[in-house]
């Protein structure tokens, strides 16, 4: 079970300066009065209290006056009293608040009993909690690869309406139009709405992990298989040895491992006093490589030329044999099969098997073609397996070039790296030290990566994990829930709009979860909210979505508060600029009291279980609205959120 508010408390900047708002549970509650008098702060007031991460309290009379802000929260046999300070000095808002939990019915605390220890993440979670939101769940976000912890601050997408949201066309939901927030009001609407099973929801998250384990196991194996020796680089620090006279000129290829005892022979010799060799061959290690990379790109065009030839041949082979099969099958429906033509047995006609008095030329030389035929596609068939063994051989040798170019541009990079750090030095002692240095410290790190820890190959294991959780949740019905409960959801849409006479009602409506919008179904095509005309419409649709959704929330016990706050519904009636004599005519009078009627039945067919708080500039002497006005905020009865007496001067004393 969730929550309803109790009452909105403020406190002033002066000692015992404290102003209580109470609301009916279960029921309508109607805030009317003029402009300025603190009307929308309410909406605001229980935002920041339920950890905004902002202060979204508008400048004004209540910033000015009010220090602290709190709202009493209730459920079935549990009340929780939250409050949170303004902003001191140049903060953007308060990081800590203060979160009692209340016998029922406890009125609100004096503000010197009050202690601001609660950090904004942690009232955050505990309100979360006290909402019935699972702490468990995790939801993926639409448009990024991270997950979502749905909490309070997701759930308020539904229950609050701003001035500037509740007849907006283009704007379905509370804080629709700010940045990134589309994709998370998609992200959680499924949680809300019921269609996630939270056991479905932890296998999906066990199964993010496990795929993120393997891409962490088969990065630390690359890692790990990255520190055998890199021949290019020994390679490079060799021709570097060579050059500053550290050692002879090397003949003959040698591997890896080969060149790696070489060096640290080198480093162990000059370890223990070994000395300069001069460099008698004069020749020049990068041209050597340049030059080595020329053959290799000839080799590699070469390759990929035979390989080009081959495929071509073996394509030919494969069209001629064909044909040839097809030939030879329409030949062998003869029966000519069983004819010899060189044993003379042609006097046998091929449909009748007759015997035929003279040799018959025409068998004859369709039994020698069938003959070459069988000739031609037994020398294919031996062609053919060589042509396929010779694309291998010219593919490994591909491979083989790729690879030593990849080498060899390692050995240029490596070496020119070290010719241009040992040539900056003067003479010839200096660069074989530094060359020395590098060499010690190639084989000090190849030596520590060897003795590394091995990493334990896991992929095996986790993509058995993964393929069997993939399968156990190849029939999950999550989409087809979704589509279920929308279904049901936009009906009540569609009736509640008959009800408000609102244009395109009698068309199907749904209610679009990608667009973030609701969409009449029309013969001539779907027509967006956006585009509906009316501010009527639009107010009349977003009520009729809202009431829907808080009744399936209700009757499914969803972790969203049971409270819809709406701000000023009847502006859609008002003039753009209001000169304070507005009376609203008997057309849009009707119409708006059939907006709060339809409030009143849904709270009426909820027993009590849901709560709409609205503030109002209208105040109409009809039943249906004057019955729920909890508050009055004229300028003639000097009422509003502040009292007066807050902003009155402090009188000098005599």
């Amino acid at each position: 079970m969730t929550f309803q508010i109790k009452a909105v408390t403020i406190y002033g900047k002066k000692p015992g300066q404290m102003r209580t708002v109470p609301f009916q549970l279960g029921a309508l509650n109607i805030v009317t009065g003029d402009s300025r008098r603190g009307k929308s702060a309410l909406l605001t007031i229980i935002d920041y209290c339920l950890a905004s991460s902002d202060y979204p309290v508008k400048a004004g009379k209540v910033r000015t006056y009010v220090s602290t802000y709190a709202i009493t929260l209730v459920k079935p046999g549990e009340q929780l009293f939250v409050a949170r300070q303004a902003p001191k000095d140049t903060a953007k808002t308060s990081t800590t608040m203060c979160v009692l939990t209340q016998a029922p019915g406890s009125p609100p605390p004096a503000l010197e009993d009050l202690r601001f220890t609660t950090p904004e993440d942690t009232a955050k979670a505990y309100l979360s909690d006290f909402c019935g939101i699972d702490n468990t769940v995790r939801v993926p976000a639409v448009g990024k690869n991270t997950l979502i912890a749905p909490s309070i601050r997701h759930a308020l997408f539904f229950c609050f309406q701003a001035q500037n949201e509740v007849a907006n066309p283009d704007v379905l939901f509370h804080s629709q139009g700010e940045e990134w927030r589309p994709n998370t009001i998609r992200g959680v609407v499924p949680y809300f709405l019921g269609a996630v099973d939270p056991e479905q929801a932890l296998l999906h998250n066990k199964l993010r992990n496990l795929r993120r384990d393997l891409a962490d196991n088969e990065t630390k194996l690359a890692v790990s298989a990255d520190r055998t020796p890199a021949s290019g680089q020994a390679q490079a620090l060799l021709t570097e040895a060579v050059e500053v006279g550290l050692l002879p000129p090397q003949t003959g290829a040698q591997s890896a491992d080969d060149v790696l005892q070489l060096l640290r022979r080198l480093r162990n010799e000059l370890a223990h006093g070994g000395a300069l060799r001069p460099n008698e061959t004069g020749d020049d290690p990068l041209a050597t490589l340049h030059a080595r990379r020329a053959d290799l790109r000839r080799d590699f065009a070469l390759a990929r030329a035979r390989i080009a030839d081959l495929k071509g041949a073996l394509a030919e082979n494969d069209e001629f044999s064909d044909q040839a099969i097809e030939q030879r099958a329409r030949l062998t429906s003869l029966g000519l099969l069983r004819q010899d033509a060189e044993a003379g047995d042609i006097d046998h006609c091929p449909i009748c098997d007759s015997t035929i008095p003279s040799a018959n030329d025409t068998i004859a030389s369709l039994t020698r073609d069938l003959t070459l035929l069988d000739g031609d596609l037994g020398a294919i068939r031996n062609d053919t397996p060589a042509i396929r063994r010779l694309i291998a051989d010219q593919e490994d040798r591909l491979q083989e070039i790729r690879s030593e170019l990849s080498r060899n541009q390692e050995q240029v990079q490596e070496l020119t790296t070290g010719l241009r750090t040992t040539q900056q030095e003067p003479d010839d002692l200096r660069r074989a030290a530094i060359v020395q240095g590098r060499i010690s410290l190639y084989v000090d790190t190849i030596a520590q990566q060897a003795a590394a820890p091995r990493v334990l190959d896991r992929r095996e294991e986790l993509r058995d994990q993964i393929a069997r959780l993939e399968e156990q949740l190849s029939g999950s019905t999550q989409d087809e829930r979704l589509a279920s409960f929308l279904s049901l959801i936009n009906q009540d849409i569609r009736e509640k709009a008959r009800r408000l006479d609102l244009d395109f009602a009698a068309s199907p409506i749904r209610l679009d979860l990608n667009r973030l919008t609701v969409i009449a179904d029309t013969t001539d095509g779907p027509v967006q909210l956006k585009d509906m005309g009316s501010a009527e419409n639009h107010l009349g649709y977003h009520v009729s979505t809202l009431l829907s959704l808080h009744e399936w929330f209700t009757r499914h016990q969803s972790p969203v508060p049971r409270i819809l706050v709406l701000d000023q519904p009847s502006q859609v009636y008002f003039p753009a600029e209001p000169t304070g004599e507005e009376v609203l005519q008997t057309n849009d009078r009707t119409h708006l009291l059939n907006t709060y009627e339809a409030i009143h039945r849904t709270l009426q067919q909820l027993a009590g279980k849901m709560q709409v708080i609205v503030m109002e500039h209208a105040d109409l002497d009809d039943p249906a609205f004057s019955q729920h006005v909890v508050e009055r905020w004229r300028y003639g009865n000097d009422s509003g959120l502040v009292p007066s007496s807050w902003m009155e001067p402090d009188t000098p004393e005599s």
